[in-house]
């Protein structure tokens, strides 16, 4: 998976900070985790492509979260694509979008809506597992963690031993069941325990939940928010349902995750780097992220 923090900004973009979305692309399609003002100029610098986004995911009705969504999809379909993009969401989100897309008539592909109303749950999109988890912010607002299921490794010889010809293996390795001789082979029957995958979580914006450290368990990158930065403003960060340095390093280190990369933070906050010691005394791989910060994870070698 290829992971891109299109911005590290709360509330409004500012000249040398856009908004937080991150775009995760495998296979060649992308999906979206947020779209505020600005968005789409943050892709195109990017690199990754317009017209290869399958699905937005919305974490909540913010405006630095969702105004960005009528111009991203003129630009898609200016793009030539016709085929449906998904938007996923809280209950609402698609008289939101709709009323949004007023200003974005006559898109040439459909909108596909998916409305959330559990605290948590999970679905597919492009052999991505999402599983999302309903955070603690002023309004409704979830957390996505995405995971890419990694099977294990081919058993040649319990291929052999079950007599499948060699011109079949590619497939069951593929997932496939296939035919043979009247007999039905799944891929299970060849297959070794399934390998570590890979996870990617996503949290923005909330206060810390007991659930979280949970969701984001050994994910490879936790994209968390860190709103404000010194231990001195709990107060406001409490008033607004946010977050505060130490408390998403609390998190990673409670999950045991591998990274973590603190965005989404206040315009007041002028040089989060200053306050890195906060997170990384907590939890030593932490990021500063910069805009536009790319990841590339890979399998391990096993």
């Amino acid at each position: 998976m290829d992971i891109c923090l299109l911005g590290t900004g709360g509330t409004m973009p500012l000249p040398e900070r856009a908004l937080t979305s991150l775009l995760i692309r495998h296979n060649g399609r992308n999906i979206l985790i947020d779209c505020g003002e600005g968005t789409q100029v943050m892709i195109r610098k990017s690199g990754f492509s317009l017209n290869r986004i399958d699905a937005v995911l919305i974490t909540h009705f913010h405006a630095d979260h969702i105004s960005g969504l009528p111009g991203l999809l003129l630009s898609i379909g200016k793009s030539e694509r016709k085929e449906p993009v998904k938007i996923i969401g809280c209950k609402g989100i698609s008289n939101i979008v709709k009323s949004l897309c007023v200003i974005a008539p006559e898109l040439p592909f459909e909108l596909e809506f998916t409305e959330l109303d559990d605290e948590q749950g999970v679905f597919i999109i492009n052999e991505l597992c999402i599983n999302y988890l309903l955070l603690c912010h002023r309004v409704p607002c979830y957390g996505y963690s995405i995971t890419l299921k990694r099977a294990g490794k081919f058993l040649p010889e319990n291929a052999a031993a079950l007599g499948i010809e060699q011109k079949y293996w590619g497939l069951l390795q593929k997932g496939e069941t296939i035919e043979s001789n009247g007999k039905f082979f799944t891929p299970d029957m060849v297959l070794g325990t399934p390998r570590k995958g890979l996870k990617v979580t996503y949290c923005t914006d909330t206060r810390p939940t007991p659930e979280m450290a949970g969701f984001a368990q050994n994910s490879d990158l936790f994209v968390c928010e860190g709103m404000y930065a010194n231990d001195d403003m709990l107060e406001q960060a409490v008033t607004k349902r946010h977050m505060l340095f130490s408390e998403a390093a609390k998190i990673a280190r409670d999950a045991n995750v591998s990274e973590l990369w603190l965005t989404h933070f206040s315009p007041s906050l002028k040089d989060p780097y200053e306050y890195k010691d906060f997170a990384s005394s907590l939890f030593e791989n932490t990021v500063i992220p910069y805009e536009l910060q790319c990841k590339c994870l890979e399998f391990e070698r096993k």
